[in-house]
């Protein structure tokens, strides 16, 4: 493309605010011959995809699968507390200790009336003892110390289930958010790229005009500084979309230089009208709601596994054991026992379990109104918030049609000697200006639609 004597006068005037570097220009070329090669290697992404990538195939959502996976394995830590506990043991031992002599000796079954002499008891010789075990411990009742144990457990699984939930709303939403604004700038790259092919064309009537002499040479320097001016911006808008597809690159976790070619969502249907309706799905489906009911019941888990300290605790003990000087020479016994134990006194610590327990109760219950409270409002005003963004939709439409058609008159006008090239530049803004509050006002029908899915629970 050449640049004409009067182009780079209006350039050169206007160089302070908006020349550009010849490294710029370079760039610029250059990402303009390689488009058509980029095109074929982009990547298709739609707004689902990438609601969907965050929520699944980002670090943040492998951590998010992770707390939860801990969770469960802490349930299975719990349940273990049913099953019985069995161990083995090798020991070998050599010593004169006068009690280990004694012991072994016996535990060996080979005391002698010779090992009751006094200097035999008191200075034995030494002696090694070969000592293989086996011990079984069970559980028979614990006062429900166990069961709660499980119960509470399950209730962190599904509070981590539940904040996880919520988190992948959260990430959805951000990538949302990034989709949206990528798509905002790919349309103000369109639309200053739409304000330089007017521009140009306003040039060359506004040359025609000067070469009959119908226009003087200001007209085509205004045009021209003009010209230069959307340039800068299309240069910007560029450098914007450029930014705008690696942040949404990072958060779908997408290589950060990969074309995107994103895919523009088709409008969602209208929700229900009944904001009630919508209110109660809300409650019965977010995942706040759902961590704010596991609060209560862990708290009344927490009561009962207080009370289970003030009952019995019995359990169940088996052993076998084989002793001996060495592996060949050693020789079995067992044994078997039960233990009781009642908690008679403990300083007032069980009361002040079951007092904390009920205090958390409590605490979760206003929690909960409070969530409660708070959905009803973010599902009334995102409603509210949708329905005037369409409404600004449609305004923001109806006003771009009536700025093009205001530059069209212009046009004519100034063709037939009734309006200036002043005129023609304002008309030209103008219809920039009403591009990009028509696109905002979009986007902004596709966010705030999106932020009453996630209201409701729904992303």
């Amino acid at each position: 493309m050449t640049v004409d004597a009067g182009e780079r006068a209006a350039i050169g005037a206007r160089e302070p605010k908006s020349a550009i570097s010849g490294l710029t220009s370079v760039v610029l070329l250059g990402l303009l011959a390689a488009a058509p090669a980029l095109a074929l290697a982009q990547t298709p992404l739609t707004l689902e995809d990438a609601m969907r990538r965050a929520r699944d195939d980002t670090a943040d959502a492998r951590v998010l699968a992770s707390s939860v996976a801990e969770a469960a394995a802490r349930v299975r830590l719990a349940r273990a507390g049913f099953w019985p506990r069995v161990d083995a043991a090798e020991t070998a031992q050599r010593g004169d200790q006068p009690v280990f002599v004694f012991s072994s000796l016996l535990a060996q079954r080979r005391f002698a009336e010779a090992d009751f002499a006094i200097s035999a008891l008191n200075h034995p010789d030494a002696v090694t003892n070969t000592r293989t075990a086996i011990s079984i411990q069970q559980s028979i009742f614990d006062g429900g110390g166990t069961q709660a144990g499980v119960r509470a457990a399950s209730l962190d699984r599904d509070l981590a289930e539940a904040r996880r939930d919520a988190a992948r709303q959260d990430l959805a939403f951000s990538a949302a958010q990034a989709f949206v604004h990528a798509l905002e700038r790919e349309a103000g790259v369109r639309a200053a790229q739409a304000a330089v092919d007017a521009a140009e064309s306003d040039r060359e009537r506004a040359r025609a005009r000067r070469d009959v002499g119908l226009a003087t040479d200001a007209d085509v320097l205004a045009v021209d500084v003009h010209l230069a001016d959307v340039r800068q911006q299309r240069i910007s808008a560029s450098g914007d979309l450029a930014v705008a597809y690696i942040q949404l690159a990072d958060i779908v976790g997408l290589p950060l230089t990969s074309p995107l070619a994103l895919v523009r969502p088709a409008p969602w249907p209208a929700p229900d009208d009944d904001e009630d309706a919508l209110v109660r799905e809300a409650l019965a489906r977010h995942p706040r709601r759902r961590e704010a009911d596991a609060q209560i019941q862990l708290a009344d888990n927490a009561r009962r596994a207080a009370h289970a300290a003030l009952l019995p605790a019995i359990s169940a003990q088996a052993g076998w054991e084989l002793n001996g000087a060495s592996l060949s020479t050693q020789q079995s016994s067992w044994g078997l026992g039960v233990d009781v134990r009642i908690n008679l006194f403990d300083g007032f610590a069980t009361r002040a379990r079951v007092a904390e327990a009920a205090h958390m109760r409590a605490t979760a219950i206003a929690e909960r109104e409070r969530l409660d409270r708070r959905i009803d409002v973010d599902v009334r005003a995102a409603l509210a918030q949708w329905t005037a963004a369409r409404a600004g939709e449609d305004v923001g439409r109806a006003a771009l049609a009536q700025a093009r058609e205001s530059q069209r008159i212009v046009r004519e006008r100034y063709d037939g000697e009734l309006a200036t090239i002043a005129d023609v530049l304002r008309a030209a803004e103008a219809v920039r200006a009403a591009e990009l509050r028509a696109t905002a006002a979009e986007m902004a029908v596709i966010l705030q639609r999106l932020a009453l899915e996630r209201a409701l629970g729904r992303l």
